[in-house]
C-alpha cells in the first residue's frame, strides 16, 4: 500500500499595480491602501519598495482550495480600499506604460539600504511578481526537492508570462519583468547544492563578507527559505486572473508533491545543468507558451505546449489526492486563450492605445468574483 502524501501547506504572495484611473498611470496610494488594509488583514498586506505597489500574502493554507479563497478575498479587500482613494488595481508584471523614474520609493529603512547599495538597478525594479511557498517535511528534503524542481521552472514560468511591455514599448518578450529582474545580483536560477550544509555555509559567507545583511536578499527564481520549512517559488509574473494564479500554485504544489513521491520510492528526478535550464527559461520569457523548449531527454526542441502536457502527465497520480484537479485544469484555458501577456498584446494589436491595455489589466483583477 502506497503511502500518503503529507499535506504540503501553501502561502501565496502577490504584488498589486495601485493606478489612477483617469491617467492609466501607477500612482502612489501614500501608505493609505496599506494602513486602511492591516486594520483588516494585519500583517497580510505591505508596502512595498514603490508607493504604487501593494503586496499582501496568504496565511498559511491547507489546500489550493483555500489559497483560492484567500487571494480571492485579498484581492477584493485591495480594491475595496483603492476605491476609497479614488485609484484602481491591476494585475501584471510589469505597467505597459509607467516610467520608474517617476515612481517614488517607500520612506522605510529596508529599501533606502537597497537602493544606496544597488541604486538604478533598485529604483528601476518597478516590477510585480507572484510567489508561492510549499510547506515540506524539512530542510533537508526542501533542499533535495529544489534541485529538483529547477528544471520545471521554465515550464511555470511560460504559463505566467504577462509583462509584454515596459516603458511604453512592445519589448518582443512574452515576460520582460525578468529581464528588468536580472540586474539584481542573486536572481535567476537557483545553484545547486548538495546538503543543507554547504547550502547554510554559503549564506554564512555571504554575511560574514558585507554582501549581503540577512539570507532573504538571495532572490532566486526558486529557493528554500531561510528561516521556514518551505521552498518558495519566485519566477512568476503576477497573473491577471486568480484562476490563472491558482492554476499555476496548484501546478507548483503537484511537482513538490510529485518530487516528493519519487523520494518515497527511493528515486529522483534528473539533475541538469543550469546552463541548458537557462536556455529554456530564455524560450519562456520571449515566446511564453507559444515557442519551443528544449527536450533534454531527447535532445531536440519541442513545442512549449507539448512539454506542459508532458508535465500534467508526470503529475496526475498526485492531483486528485491534492484536491486540485478543478485548478490545475485550467491549463487548458491558459493553452487556449494564451497567458495574460497574449491577451495584453491582442488588445493593443486591435487598439493600438495602451490606456485600453490598462483598462484590460484592471477589468480582469476581479474577474471570476
Amino acid at each position: 500500500m502506497s503511502k500518503k502524501l503529507p499535506v504540503f501547506t501553501l502561502g501565496v504572495e502577490e504584488e498589486y499595480q495601485i493606478i489612477d484611473p483617469e491617467t492609466r498611470d501607477l500612482r502612489s496610494h501614500l501608505s493609505k491602501i496599506v494602513d486602511g488594509a492591516k486594520i483588516i488583514l494585519n500583517e497580510q498586506v505591505k508596502a512595498e519598495m514603490h508607493q504604487s505597489v501593494v503586496e499582501v500574502g496568504t496565511n498559511i493554507c491547507k489546500n489550493v482550495k483555500e489559497a483560492k479563497e484567500e487571494i480571492t478575498f485579498l484581492r477584493s479587500k485591495i480594491v475595496e480600499l483603492a476605491d476609497k482613494q479614488k485609484l484602481v488595481v491591476g494585475g501584471a508584471g510589469t505597467h505597459p506604460f509607467s516610467r520608474w523614474q517617476d515612481q517614488p520609493i517607500t520612506d522605510d529603512p529596508r529599501y533606502h539600504t537597497i537602493v544606496n547599495e544597488l541604486q538604478d538597478a533598485a529604483r528601476s525594479n518597478l516590477i510585480f511578481g507572484m510567489h508561492c511557498h510549499v510547506g515540506i517535511e524539512n530542510r533537508e528534503v526542501g533542499l533535495q526537492l529544489m534541485n529538483q524542481a529547477t528544471y520545471f521552472l521554465p515550464h511555470i514560468f511560460a504559463l505566467s508570462t504577462n509583462s509584454p511591455f515596459w516603458e511604453g514599448r512592445n519589448t518582443g518578450y512574452k515576460s520582460f519583468r525578468t529581464k528588468v529582474f536580472d540586474k539584481f545580483p542573486r536572481t535567476g536560477l537557483p545553484e545547486y547544492f548538495d546538503s543543507v550544509q554547504a547550502y547554510d555555509n554559503y549564506l554564512e559567507t555571504l554575511v560574514k563578507t558585507n554582501c549581503i545583511d540577512n539570507p532573504k536578499k538571495i532572490w532566486w527564481d526558486l529557493r528554500l527559505h531561510p528561516f521556514y520549512d518551505t521552498i518558495e517559488f519566485r519566477i512568476t509574473d503576477m497573473c491577471l486572473t486568480v484562476d490563472e494564479a491558482m492554476c499555476i500554485v496548484a501546478i507548483i504544489q503537484a511537482i513538490v508533491a510529485k518530487l516528493y513521491k519519487l523520494t518515497l520510492q527511493n528515486t529522483s528526478f534528473n539533475i541538469y545543468r543550469l546552463a541548458l535550464i537557462k536556455e529554456n527559461k530564455f524560450r519562456a520569457a520571449r515566446y511564453g507558451i507559444d515557442g519551443n523548449m528544449i527536450d533534454f531527454g531527447l535532445q531536440k526542441e519541442v513545442e512549449t505546449k507539448m512539454l506542459l502536457h508532458e508535465l500534467l502527465e508526470f503529475i496526475d497520480d498526485v492531483v486528485d489526492e491534492l484536491d486540485s484537479r478543478e485548478q490545475i485544469n485550467y491549463i487548458h484555458t491558459i493553452m487556449r486563450e494564451g497567458t495574460g501577456a497574449d491577451k495584453q498584446l491582442a488588445v493593443f494589436n486591435e487598439t493600438n492605445d495602451l490606456s485600453k491595455v490598462v483598462d484590460f489589466i484592471t477589468n480582469e483583477f476581479t474577474k471570476g468574483f
